[in-house]
């Protein structure tokens, strides 16, 4: 019995169409995550290289090798035994943790005004709060330092820094009352007819509601102050025992300017807290985030 050979199958134009279409996806992908890697690298690379230079020896540090020959963890120990670093510490999170909640607090009710009440002056309010946000702090830094150190004689520690936040602060206020916009105001309608008063409506149905807008606010909060370098620099310099993290660096470096990879150790410890409440929270974060440019 004789083989009939196969023919050769002929491409119809919507073969190639379909083959055009799937080459184009997938240049498309390679594209898209290319660029996406190459932006990872760009702002992973040097927390890894500060990570390596922290963990090796004097004489390897800042030489041409970029892994370490031994792995000194000896030099986080070493810091951390730094007169001063751990009151550093404990400043610094007092600054933040404190300024942070009374900043959500104080901002909350003003957002909740702006941005659910309807009274004479309510454009006019929210324009201050956003001509606030444009002022520099360097225009404000004198006569408050002159208000807190020479009126209230609170030089030399960081309550000139904290005791502002229970007043609110302009970019909370702006970024939780954009984000208050986005719940229906059906829900307050209901609490009210159910005889719930303002206070409580917005206990029990706006601040579970808003806990993405409050998650983003208070880490902005947070970051702000546990990086703040200005502040500290005016209100605690004269103080030791005042200084926060970010001050406290600068003369641990000046203190250590040969030893890089005990500075790249100060720097990891320094900035690990601020990542690791990222990493934890950044589902809330970003979804704050991305909510308070919905509707305004």
């Amino acid at each position: 019995m004789t083989q009939v050979p196969d023919r050769p199958t002929e491409s119809t134009p919507a073969t190639e169409a379909g083959r055009t279409a799937r080459r184009r996806a997938l240049l498309e992908w390679i594209a898209v995550h290319s660029l996406g890697v190459a932006a990872a690298l760009f702002f992973t690379l040097p927390f890894v290289f500060v990570v390596l230079t922290s963990l090796m020896s004097d004489q390897q540090a800042l030489t041409r090798d970029l892994v370490p020959d031994t792995w000194e963890w000896g030099n986080y120990a070493d810091v951390l035994a730094t007169p001063g670093f751990l009151t550093w510490w404990k400043n610094t999170l007092v600054y933040a943790g404190l300024g942070t909640v009374l900043t959500v607090v104080s901002s909350v009710p003003v957002a909740y005004a702006l941005a659910k009440f309807r009274f004479r002056g309510r454009s006019l309010t929210l324009m201050l709060v956003i001509s606030m946000m444009m002022l520099p702090p360097q225009v404000l830094v004198i006569p408050m330092y002159l208000f807190w150190a020479r009126q209230l004689d609170l030089s030399g520690s960081l309550w000139p820094l904290i005791i502002p936040t229970a007043f609110g602060d302009a970019f909370s206020i702006f970024l939780l009352r954009q984000f208050l916009t986005t719940i229906p105001d059906e829900y307050l309608d209901a609490a009210r007819v159910d005889g719930c008063g303002e206070l409580r409506t917005l206990l029990r149905v706006v601040l579970p509601m808003a806990k993405p807008g409050i998650a983003a606010v208070a880490l902005f909060q947070f970051f702000s102050a546990w990086n703040d370098y200005f502040g500290p620099q005016i209100y605690a310099s004269e103080n030791p025992a005042a200084w926060t993290l970010s001050y406290g660096l600068e003369s641990f470096k000046g203190a250590r300017h040969t030893d890089w990879n005990l500075t790249m150790a100060a720097t990891v410890l320094v900035m690990a807290p601020v990542i690791l409440v990222f990493f934890f929270a950044q589902k809330a974060f970003v979804e704050g985030v991305t909510l308070t440019g919905v509707k305004g």
